[in-house]
């Protein structure tokens, strides 16, 4: 058993060169693949898909379910929701003065 491994490793050795010639063989492959594939999938999404956004106006009121306040000064306000951030802000000032 130990001499056919021995045979076998032996007529499967290759040369640091050839190992090198076949690694950019792959490399090249691998570009000539991925890249078309990435352009044309970049461009589908772009072109034919339609991405599905937030209608305007106030949220329905179950979309504003806390169980516990956000832990800044305006605690009702989701952390990049500028609206609302402002509308706090203003609240918080006229209470204030």
């Amino acid at each position: 058993r130990i001499a056919l491994q021995k045979e076998i490793e032996k007529g499967a050795h290759k040369s640091e060169a050839e190992e090198l010639d076949e690694m950019w063989k792959w490399v090249k492959l691998s570009i000539l693949v991925a890249g078309p594939v990435c352009v044309l999938a970049c461009a589908k999404d772009i072109l034919f898909v339609e991405h599905a956004h937030a209608k305007p106006g106030p949220m329905p009121d179950y979309m504003k379910i806390r169980n516990k306040p956000f832990p800044w000064e305006c605690e009702d306000c989701a952390l990049f929701d500028n609206e609302c951030w402002k509308q706090c802000r203003a609240e918080m000032a006229a209470e204030g003065n």
